[in-house]
């Protein structure tokens, strides 16, 4: 497949496969090589990526689309306690911020989908799609192809969705998400990831697209669900995984994703890794504080806590930009760093507290802790410089006030050049440093 052909996305990330020891790290690279990560608007890029915009101008513009990330989450924990997880609404799907790199079908298509942690199912453009990108999965191309019918348990699963009362006939599905709606029907085939091959994976088969927000070659879900990756892959990843995310400057392959125990780091600081029953997909973790240089920050517990029952705590999240509290915790964050800081302090897009950079080498770091784990961010991970490079600015915001949100969200800038591994077989979250760029 020409690489030029790619449709553009509007995503920050790619994961690629590529051998570690090639000698072009651009080049196309054979099925059974490592998974690799490279930024979206790195050299390698298969996205056609804009010239002219800085990166720091492309953050600016993904950090604005976290509002509607952050109203995705909130419903995903508003959820009720049901038999087995619901499937996802497809909210995500123009937040996501990485793309993998997957061949579906006998023989297999190459497509980039969209790899989020907070969702559970697949979701792919087949051909002959309506408002769908120039590239589609072709399910007549693909002799392991099959429909679901609607008495099948993972069609139960699926909300919009338009079965009759004898629970006959194929198992389509309607959602919507923020102007944009699709139209779907589960299906099965088998999903190529590097070397491994999973056969009988089940995914939506999208028909029909209404706006421009969903992704233009589908989402490959992550989470803990029914549908996710790690449950329909069986024993092969034993429920383990990790990545390390590279800067958003680096431009070539550097960043890794890791699926199964093996070749995981030997070492590394773990904490307990959280379930919530009403919304079993996301990864909670106990965020007991924060300190911002050497004063730890009073923060009140009760948007702290952990709490099932209404889905409140903080989540690690691959598809958010930037990390968000919820208001009362990051106007504390907030405050205490003007405090260390010399002001005055102004805005730039989602980011409210930015200062001349020239008192940079003054600003504190920031130290996340939670239960056995504490994460001091480097300084790449807790500011953020404007285009200009005059003003540098706290890389962190506070949930919009427009959604009903009561999630704290640790995410992907925040988590560059750091391994951060999800065991959910011992439920623990493994977080190392790791030079990625």
């Amino acid at each position: 497949m020409n690489l030029k052909l790619v449709t553009t996305l509007t995503l920050c990330y790619v994961i690629y496969i590529c051998k570690s020891n090639a000698i072009d790290p651009c080049a196309s690279q054979p099925d059974n090589s490592d998974l690799n990560v490279i930024p979206m608007y790195g050299k390698c890029s298969p996205f056609n990526p804009p010239k002219t915009d800085s990166w720091d101008n492309r953050i600016i513009n993904m950090a604005s689309k976290d509002p509607a990330r952050m109203n995705y989450l909130s419903t995903l924990v508003a959820q009720k306690t049901v038999s087995s997880s619901p499937i996802a609404s497809g909210q995500a799907f123009n937040i996501g911020n990485y793309v993998v790199r997957v061949k579906i079908g006998t023989p297999g298509q190459l497509l980039f989908m969209v790899l989020d942690t907070s969702t559970d199912e697949a979701f792919v453009p087949s051909s002959g799609c309506t408002g769908c990108s120039a590239t589609t999965f072709s399910p007549n191309s693909s002799t392991s192809y099959l429909p679901l019918d609607c008495s099948v348990p993972q069609c139960g699963q699926v909300r919009g969705l338009s079965c009759p009362a004898t629970s006959s006939g194929v198992c389509s599905f309607n959602q919507s998400y923020a102007g944009s709606s699709f139209s779907a029907t589960l299906v099965q085939d088998s999903l190529r990831l590097a070397k491994d091959v999973i056969s009988n994976y089940s995914f939506g088969s999208i028909n029909g697209i209404s706006g421009a927000s969903i992704p233009a070659q589908g989402l490959l879900g992550l989470g803990r669900g029914p549908l996710s990756l790690l449950s329909q892959s069986g024993t092969i990843y034993s429920g383990v995984f990790s990545y390390c995310l590279p800067s958003f400057k680096s431009s070539y392959f550097s960043g890794s994703l890791k699926l199964g125990p093996v070749g995981q780091p030997k070492s590394i600081r773990t904490m307990p890794l959280l379930r919530n029953p009403h919304r079993p997909s996301l990864y909670y973790v106990n965020f007991t504080g924060i300190s911002v240089g050497r004063v730890n920050v009073p923060l009140p517990n009760e948007h702290l806590s952990f709490d099932p029952s209404t889905g409140s705590g903080t989540i690690i999240d691959s598809g958010t930009v930037i990390t968000r509290f919820v208001e009362p915790i990051y106007n504390a964050i907030r405050d205490e760093f003007r405090k260390q800081v010399t002001g005055p302090f102004s805005s730039l897009g989602a980011f409210d507290t930015c200062f001349v950079k020239t008192y940079e080498t003054l600003a504190p770091a920031v130290t996340l802790h939670f239960t056995d784990l504490d994460l001091k961010l480097p300084m790449e991970n807790s500011l953020i410089h404007s285009s200009s490079g005059s003003l540098a600015c706290l890389a962190m915001a506070a949930a919009p006030s427009n959604v009903n949100s009561v999630l704290n969200v640790i995410a992907n800038y925040q988590q560059q050049n750091l391994r951060v591994l999800f065991d959910t077989v011992n439920s623990k979250v493994g977080i190392a440093r790791e030079v990625c760029n």
